[in-house]
């Protein structure tokens, strides 16, 4: 088969303990647990049985899994869903349900023409609804609770003063733009850094939380997340960057849904 250029998961197996959450995270079916000199470590069967669109980056605890683009075969659906029947009938539901929501992102590689005007996955699907009734129509205006710069988590420097034995908030990008009261529930008092663990580097965010924590030894970490899947892999890059500063801190989260509540 003709290889491409494509979007396609690849493992770190020094990071892989073989857990086999990755396994359960995939609508495709396309990990398995090997066994290797180093233990079991998970491994993609084929290559044309993954999508490339990252629904197991949230289920690897050890934050193993990441998104890369390479030469690889085509993803091809019939023999995805071939293996599907095969191996674990009970995932076809959610394996279709999966390749309608992310429909736009697979035009260049995709083998198999899915449903008419379903689209893109929960973190890109377009979305949209009425505005509430509210009971005033006078405009409030609020005070910003942003008390440094830079907070793009790439751009902050470790050492900043105000990272110092302070409370920390690490929010993915969207967080802001759709929980109305960001400032006053959860940015004030902190310190901030933003990231968005699907699109931006995990690997270097590891690094730098790293750096954070020994050097500027935070109190807490608060970790505030979309509920869309990929987002879940902020509390898998702090929970590395814990380890790889060999400090333990307070870690909470907290979960925002796509229409801005807080989800439970």
């Amino acid at each position: 088969m003709k290889k491409t250029t494509r979007k396609i998961i690849k493992i770190d197996e020094n990071k892989c303990t073989g857990c086999g959450l990755c396994i359960t995270g995939c609508p495709e079916q396309a990990l398995q647990i090997v066994e290797t000199p180093k233990g079991p470590k998970a491994r993609l069967v084929k290559e044309f049985y993954c999508d490339g669109l990252g629904a197991c980056l949230g289920s690897c605890p050890e934050g193993a899994i990441k998104i890369i683009e390479q030469e690889a075969e085509p993803y091809n659906e019939e023999a995805t869903i071939a293996r599907i029947k095969e191996v674990a009938p009970e995932m076809l539901t959610p394996h279709i349900k999966h390749m309608q929501e992310h429909t736009d992102e697979l035009p260049e590689f995709h083998s198999h023409q899915m449903i008419k005007g379903v689209h893109s996955c929960p973190s890109v699907k377009e979305m949209h609804w009425k505005d509430k009734p509210t009971t005033s129509d006078k405009k409030m205006q609020l005070q910003s609770e942003l008390r440094q710069w830079p907070i793009q988590l790439h751009l902050v420097n470790p050492s900043s003063p105000y990272f110092q034995n302070a409370d920390i908030i690490l929010v993915a990008d969207c967080v802001p733009f759709t929980y109305a009261n960001f400032h006053q529930d959860f940015l004030k008092g902190k310190a901030i850094a933003i990231a968005c663990p699907k699109l931006d580097d995990a690997e270097e965010y590891v690094d730098k939380i790293a750096d954070i924590i020994q050097t500027a030894k935070p109190k807490s970490i608060k970790i505030i997340n979309m509920e869309v899947p990929c987002c879940f892999g902020l509390i898998s890059i702090v929970n590395q960057a814990m380890a790889k500063a060999k400090k333990k801190v307070l870690v909470d989260q907290v979960t925002i849904s796509i229409k801005g509540e807080i989800k439970q």
